[in-house]
């Protein structure tokens, strides 16, 4: 008798080569011999979406959205059918699919897609089969039949998706790390795994930098409360939990510390000091289909200003093209762009409560020596922009002075 429905979700390194898509058959396989039903979501085998995109690049420095979308999305398609073959090597019956096949229905925001609709007819014909699904994550179609993906790290998306879509009982996400760390191990080795944490506190870092997860699959899992377990594909250890509440939060202010270096500074110079102008500009630069994060006018004494504002570097490119010409528009200055920037973040449900945070941050930044430029708040979370080759020690720093070793 089936115990209910899994939905697992494997990373890039969980599948990276021959060996551990084997190994992933092998775990998949131990779910199903206790009785599961299961739907396994793969991303690309390794570093083949980056491979893909350094290809494009040395075809053509500007492609089209639409081609790189279908480009993109053979790379999971890979890594489902291997995956698919490795398990029938083991002994038992599976089938994959792309996202189209499993009908994710998105929108036509190429490389970028929101899922507008999952039909899962598929899936749930062949899971009567008792087959093992697999689907390749980050993709689907729009009603058009043009294949989209879903933005960088999309099968988490694709994953969290398929378990509200199927009523699945969980979302377990494999990983190369043991689960939700309070910074990245790799900078701070003192780091911590949370046994929990809650949607919103995850939302934060992972919108800020965290690599654990899309930002956007967290979103969807809050909306529609499907409890996620992030754990290591390479081990057998619990992971973390993130789900609407999480246990003991009240006895920490600060849950994590994130860095993000993939984000650009660009400053209008000389911006006319009257109603009206900054809408013109940030409202060019949505349309483009950038997403703007801090802003921050200065305060004007003359009637000009300047104006700055982050955006990621990915779309570097697109968001100066467009302010400049918007610049000109308005009858504004140059505009000056900064690579060199990293914005590093403080995360926690607790400093809601609790008085002084933000003065402890800066005060761990100041002993070291290190400039804030500019500062956004929200209610769980504090994010500075700082000199790149800041980022790593401002993170130690803070890890320390939060006491999260």
């Amino acid at each position: 008798m089936a115990k209910g429905l899994i939905v697992q979700k494997f990373g890039g390194s969980s599948v990276a080569n021959v060996e551990r898509i084997q190994n992933v058959a092998k775990r998949v396989v131990e779910y199903k011999k206790k009785g599961y039903d299961l739907v396994v979501v793969v991303s690309a085998l390794g570093d083949t979406t980056d491979e893909l995109i350094s290809l494009s690049e040395q075809i053509n420095k500007h492609p089209s959205e639409r081609e790189m979308d279908m480009l993109l999305s053979t790379g999971e398609q890979a890594s489902s059918a291997l995956l698919a073959m490795a398990i029938h090597k083991l002994g038992f019956e599976a089938i994959s699919f792309t996202g189209a096949q499993v009908g994710i229905i998105t929108d036509t925001d190429f490389t970028k897609a929101k899922i507008i609709d999952i039909s899962a007819d598929k899936i749930k014909d062949a899971l009567k089969k008792k087959k093992i699904v697999i689907v390749a994550g980050f993709q689907g179609i729009t009603r058009n039949q043009d294949i989209t993906t879903l933005g960088r790290g999309g099968s988490d998306l694709t994953a969290v998706a398929l378990a509200k879509a199927l009523s699945a009982r969980t979302c377990e996400i494999y990983t190369d790390v043991d689960g939700v760390y309070t910074t990245d191990p790799r900078i701070e080795p003192k780091a911590k795994k949370l046994p929990h944490i809650t949607y919103d506190e995850m939302l934060e870092m992972a919108s800020l930098g965290a690599q654990v997860m899309q930002a956007r699959s967290i979103e969807v899992a809050k909306k529609f409360n499907v409890i996620i377990h992030v754990r290591s594909s390479f081990n057998k250890h619990e992971g973390t939990i993130i789900s609407k509440e999480a246990k003991r939060m009240e006895e920490f202010v600060i849950s994590g510390v994130t860095l993000n270096k993939n984000e650009v500074k660009i400053t209008i110079c000389d911006v006319p000091d009257k109603p009206g102008v900054a809408a013109k500009i940030f409202s060019k630069i949505s349309e483009g289909g950038v997403n703007v994060d801090m802003i921050v006018q200065n305060v004007s004494h003359t009637r000009q200003t300047d104006i700055s504002f982050t955006a990621p570097k990915a779309d570097l490119s697109k968001v100066m093209r467009i302010t400049k010409k918007a610049a000109a528009n308005i009858g504004a200055g140059k505009v000056l762009k900064d690579e060199d920037i990293a914005r590093v973040s403080i995360v926690g449900v607790g400093m809601k409560t609790h008085p002084g945070v933000a003065a402890k941050m800066f005060s761990a930044l100041s002993k070291h020596d290190i400039n804030i430029e500019m500062i956004s708040t929200s209610e769980i979370s504090i994010s500075c922009i700082i000199k790149k080759k800041s980022g790593e020690e401002a993170v130690r720093a803070l890890h320390a002075q939060f006491n999260l070793a």
